[in-house]
């Protein structure tokens, strides 16, 4: 943006994960890097290397496993006995692949440490020779010798670019840099022209060697976009040029031979789908295929319903493409589908639309299965190239998780980008330390980012967010980075935040200690605000640790809004755990509430709103014990949480002291993590001996309440009525604990049909929704996807309603986890 400028800083990858108590992707789940990092030598082949107590002489070795342009090798006929293995240098070794010695006249001879094992030398080489892989003679000779394979495709060198956005065409590139194997490429006869470069991986399988247009009847043309810069007598003569330059410039061709192999599609002319347009991964919307070249590749079309539009985006897919799905994914899976361009209206049916345009959808058989086996999960941090300037390679948070997509957030890039939508299987992302490992600049993400035309003074006590930035209209609606702070048509995202002193304060927070807190935080970037507000109140806590654990993120929760990472000290130890906070102002409120009510204090004692002579909640005559009986059970015990251990921070769990006098507790706590628990500590975090003893002594004098508490919940599943009145506390009756029927399932819900879900519905108290079911066609297997946010989006319900519904999808998900999951 115009007037501001990005602090530029080292930037080191291990102290940021310990300062935002992220993790990083597991390197595993990159396998495009893993296979740019293979040497050409695999385990298992077979090579002749001189015999070190004999030079002259050579025998045959097995490559047991590879490090770098080291090889571990065993000689054939030691078996499974390794302590006769050896490394050597492809560089500096006499290594030859097999059949060198013959050609050479070289003698093959057993060493001498075997040669009783082997009486009959031709006859044990016949037998261990016999279907073997020899390692590539290109990669042991010649100036191909040491060298990567990936090292190969050097400046200069030339390879075939399908054109994916008009039809298969293809066209000479020229590689102007590789990094990593990501290659940056430039069309022949451009010259110096960068306008056109483009950024592909070199196992994308759009790209290939030489000559593969001509071997496949594809015709060798530049792209429309290019082709009126020149004659067509100047592209003959290039053309020409590169045949005579072929050999000097050619890559070898089995450095292709990892490239992911494109399979037959089914897709007709006409058929609909969904899908995310490459050229700006932000959204999922309505497609057309477009045309079928053949059964390997066919033309999608983004749909667009304007009358001014000649032609929308459109580009060349096969059976493997990412980002493309069936009719009604989106839904399925709780996903927004954007409606085409000119489409009446923001609520889009695919019924309608598929009769209004007379298509027909794309069946499910036409898309691959998706998996979500690949190692990510939410809030892992990675590397990822921005898809609207692909110079640029982002620290990258992993936000979201649908099958085999992620949905990241990037940080650092030069304009703000919304988040991009990638295949776990793309090549345009990269493990934490790829762009240092290989001399590329990584984007840092913002130290501060100050507009020069405007400045917000810090005034004290109010303790102001230190810095705005005016948004442009086209960035209204996307999400920036949590260190930009936002002003909007001349307002802040958030509102101030009061601490309202007289309030009731609950177990954990010093009523002393809150009385100094400062009367409001902010206005500024919720983010910042939010993390602000929670960073005060556990320094007002009677044990900042506690409170910590009290807020922390659930690891197994849908997350809906921001993972921050806040600190805690107490009694010399250092705390960290990773807190949920939300992006948007219409949440503070409900956001400052719910945290009220994990902490047991009074739901008004900060947020937007000042109490200025008595609390609407009247908390200030309510007894620890009334207190309790109205917010403490409102906690639910953290719904969705697995029984056992919750929190990210170690406890060490010590016996009670007998001589301690018992206190009497007035407030039921939940449950706490026992000793025994998975220990989760993130990286930097004191492994906790002592630093929380009270507190474990504490929960130790309430172990035998809590067992009592447990098995009770074994028994019974709970529902929640919560008060739409929030100026009144809810009366007991409000708060309803129920025995809930176990329910037995006749069929398996994966296999229900619509008809199969509409009747389950109709035998229930939601049997008034079973139409809605009917109308939106939600089988089995989108029922048991169906979340409480998903069923008030999708189906515009209000909380009763749809906390009513979910309670009956849960004990169809329960059923089927007891009857049918393995």
């Amino acid at each position: 943006d115009a007037g501001s400028s990005v602090e530029e800083m080292e930037f080191n990858w291990d102290e940021y994960l310990e300062d935002t108590g992220a993790t990083a992707a597991p390197h595993g789940s990159f396998k495009h890097v893993d296979t740019s990092l293979q040497n050409g030598f695999a385990p298992g082949m077979k090579l002749e290397v001189a015999v070190k107590s004999d030079q002259n002489t050579y025998w045959v070795a097995t490559i047991i496993t590879t490090c770098g342009q080291l090889l571990l090798l065993r000689y054939d006929g030691y078996g499974e006995d390794r302590k006769a293995d050896f490394w050597c240098d492809i560089l500096t070794a006499d290594l030859h692949p097999i059949g060198w010695c013959e050609q050479n006249k070289k003698i093959l001879k057993v060493p001498e440490g075997i040669k009783d094992k082997i009486p009959d030398q031709e006859e044990f080489l016949q037998r261990v020779l016999k279907g073997a892989c020899s390692a590539p003679a290109n990669l042991l000779e010649g100036l191909h010798r040491g060298k990567n394979p990936l090292d190969l495709i050097a400046p200069g060198s030339r390879l075939e670019l399908q054109n994916i956005r008009d039809s298969l065409e293809a066209w000479i590139v020229n590689v102007v840099e590789n990094v990593g194997g990501r290659l940056k490429l430039r069309y022949e006869g451009l010259e110096d022209l960068d306008k056109f470069d483009q950024w592909l991986f070199y196992l994308d399988p759009f790209l290939h060697q030489v000559g593969w247009a001509a071997q496949h009847g594809y015709s060798l043309q530049p792209p429309l976009a290019i082709r009126s810069l020149r004659n067509e007598a100047d592209w003959q003569e290039i053309l020409k040029k590169v045949e005579e330059e072929e050999e000097e410039s050619s890559v070898p061709t089995d450095l292709f031979k990892d490239k992911p192999v494109i399979g037959v599609h089914s897709f007709s002319e006409g058929m609909k789908l969904e899908a995310v347009d490459p050229m700006a991964p932000f959204v999922i919307s309505p497609a057309t295929v477009l045309k079928v070249y053949n059964d390997k590749y066919f033309l999608i079309e983004m749909d667009d319903l304007r009358p001014e539009c000649g032609t929308s985006q459109r580009y060349v897919c096969h059976f493997n493409s990412a980002g493309i799905f069936p009719v009604q994914w989106s839904l399925k899976n709780g996903l927004h589908l954007s409606p085409p361009p000119g489409y009446p209206g923001q609520d889009f049916d695919w019924a309608d639309y598929l009769k209004q345009c007379g298509a027909e959808a794309a069946p499910q058989s036409c898309f691959p299965l998706l998996t979500s086996d690949h190692g990510f999960k939410e809030n892992m941090k990675l590397e990822a190239v921005n898809p609207v300037d692909p110079e640029e390679v982002c620290i990258a948070t992993v936000t979201k998780l649908k099958d085999s997509y992620l949905w990241l957030q990037l940080e650092g890039s030069k304009k703000p980008v919304p988040e991009c939508i990638v295949s776990v299987e793309s090549m345009n992302i990269f493990p934490v330390g790829w762009c240092e490992t290989n001399g590329y600049q990584l984007r840092p993400p913002r130290k501060a980012i100050v507009n020069k035309q405007k400045k917000i003074a810090v005034v004290q006590p109010e303790k102001q967010i230190l810095s705005s930035r005016t948004v442009h209209d086209g960035l209204k609606n996307q999400e920036l980075n949590s260190s930009d702070s936002v002003v909007i048509n001349g307002k802040y995202c958030c509102p101030k935040i009061y601490f309202n002193h007289r309030c009731f304060s609950g177990p954990y927070l010093n009523k002393g200690r809150i009385a100094e807190l400062p009367q409001s935080v902010g206005p500024g970037n919720c983010v910042l605000v939010l993390k602000e507000v929670l960073t005060l109140l556990i320094n007002a806590a009677y044990k900042p640790s506690r409170v910590l654990r009290e807020l922390q993120l659930d690891e197994e929760a849908a997350w809906h809004g921001h993972g921050e990472t806040l600190k805690a000290k107490y009694k010399g130890k250092s705390y960290r755990a990773t807190v949920e906070v939300v992006r948007t102002a219409d949440r503070v409120a409900d956001f400052c509430r719910k945290t009220c009510i994990k902490l047991e204090c009074c739901p008004n004692l900060f947020g937007p709103q000042m109490v200025l002579d008595k609390c609407s909640e009247n908390c200030s005559v309510l007894t620890k014990t009334k207190y309790t009986h109205y917010y403490g059970k409102r906690k639910n015990k953290r719904i969705g949480r697995p029984p056992g251990g919750h929190s990210n921070m170690e406890v060490a769990m010590k016996k009670p002291n007998k001589r301690r006098k018992r206190r009497k507790h007035f407030f039921v706590h939940k449950k706490k993590r026992s000793s025994t628990s998975v220990d989760n500590t993130p990286a930097g975090s004191p492994q906790g001996s002592g630093a929380e003893e009270e507190d474990d002594q504490d929960e130790s004098e309430l172990s035998h309440s809590l067992a009592q508490d447990r098995d009770k919940r074994k028994r019974k599943l709970r529902t929640f009525s919560f008060s739409d009145d929030e100026n009144k506390p809810p009366s007991p009756k409000d708060i309803k604990m129920e025995v809930a029927e176990k329910l037995q399932l006749d069929s398996n819900p994966l296999e229900w049909s619509v008809a199969d879900v509409v009747r389950f519905l109709k035998s229930t108290d939601c049997a008034p929704l079973a139409r809605i079911f009917l109308d939106q066609e939600i089988d089995g297997q989108a029922l048991l996807l169906l979340t409480l946010p998903t069923v008030q989006e999708c189906m515009d319900l209000k909380l009763g309603p749809a906390i009513k519904l979910c309670h009956h999808i849960e004990r169809v998900k329960l059923a089927f986890y007891q009857q049918f999951a393995n």
